[in-house]
């Protein structure tokens, strides 16, 4: 059995795997299928979510599979104060496969943790959001660009956002060159660039002004202010203001190549003006139409209903340590303590970081 916790789970003949399996569901989608006939996806989902939860689902329909599950924790015994543990224990009585969103950083590893069934991350906090990755470099191959010889600007809330982290580790599995355009305060966290550079040695810079890379980009990858997670101390007003400088529009894009993409994880805000949508690079709804195939094809994987071999991934060095201490407010290990084995990794050059939420820990 495997998990999908973190995209770095995947090494990137994995990820390429499942890209090639993602071509044939495009046939099944439209067909239908009875390849998953018999098994039950949960969508277990503690934060709102629009395309990634109903693409699970349709996915997972369209293989002649069930779903159950909820949106709405309010109407569930977490309001009774059950642990997550405990959900994950009673959840893998009733499905085959557990999809899991959470407000938590770590969430989706805890449950890995305590799931007789495959657990697939649907995001948690600004951690990860690892099938986005996927669907992300799926709409790059089906679109013919080549991944490794790609300039890709990720712009906007870096900080936040756990699409934009996701994508800097699955760009760098392909060696792919990133550029981070966000304003000070909202940059790519440091533990994610010393991870690039450590494990992956990416190639990446930063820079504040988006018209300053722009015409060197091939991929535009725009992100919103991720306001729910925002410090509460912080102005929302003053960040909305300083982001309007990064607000992509017809006249932002003339500074663009004329092939230049634009992608979006969605939901979009204010950072991508309405009228960009009748421009030809812009592609983040057919990036959204694509999650269904790759979900398709990720489930297929995890429940062994394909002649293929399973998924290993990457090995890492994981050391049980009852010290450990986190400091991340919002890590699952602050949360549910009792129910976490104390884990820290030791990524290469040996900084300990947190085995669930991945930022740096006192030992």
């Amino acid at each position: 059995m495997r998990d999908l916790v973190r995209i770095d789970d995947l090494n990137r003949e994995e990820m390429e795997r499942i890209f090639r399996l993602a071509e044939d569901m495009e046939v099944l989608r439209m067909m239908g299928s009875d390849l998953c006939k018999g098994r039950i996806l949960a969508t277990i989902f503690y934060e709102p979510s629009t395309r990634t939860r109903l693409s699970f689902e349709s996915a997972m329909l369209r293989l002649g599979g069930e779903v159950l599950g909820f949106a709405d924790p309010q109407a569930t015994s977490f309001v009774k104060e059950e642990t997550l543990a405990d959900t994950i224990h009673m959840v893998c009585n009733y499905a085959d496969l557990i999809v899991i969103r959470h407000r938590w950083a770590g969430a989706a590893a805890l449950a890995a943790h305590h799931s007789s069934v495959p657990i697939v991350n649907a995001g948690d906090d600004s951690h990860q959001h690892p099938t986005q990755t996927l669907t992300d470099l799926y709409t790059l191959r089906k679109r013919g660009r080549r991944i490794e010889e790609l300039t890709v600007g990720i712009v906007g809330d870096l900080r936040y956002g756990r699409a934009a982290h996701s994508l800097a580790y699955g760009l760098a599995a392909y060696g792919a060159r990133m550029i981070f355009i966000a304003p000070e305060g909202l940059e790519m966290p440091e533990e994610v660039c010393w991870r690039l550079q450590a494990e992956y040695r990416a190639r990446f810079e930063t820079v504040r002004e988006p018209k300053e890379a722009l015409p060197e980009l091939d991929v535009i990858y725009m992100n919103r202010l991720q306001k729910e997670r925002l410090p509460q101390d912080l102005d929302v007003s003053e960040v909305r203001r300083i982001l309007a400088a990064y607000r992509l529009d017809p006249e932002m894009m003339k500074h663009a190549r004329p092939d230049c993409l634009v992608m979006h994880p969605l939901p979009r805000v204010e950072e991508i003006a309405r009228e960009l949508d009748a421009d030809p690079r812009a592609i983040y709804f057919e990036q959204s139409a694509n999650g269904v195939p790759v979900r398709m094809a990720l489930m297929a994987i995890l429940l062994n209903r394909v002649d293929q071999p399973p998924l290993r991934g990457k090995v890492r060095t994981v050391r049980h340590l009852e010290e450990h201490v986190c400091q991340n407010p919002v890590c699952v290990t602050q949360q549910e303590p009792n129910n976490v084995p104390p884990q820290i990794e030791e990524p290469v050059d040996g900084r300990p970081m947190c085995a669930y939420c991945s930022q740096w820990v006192t030992v």
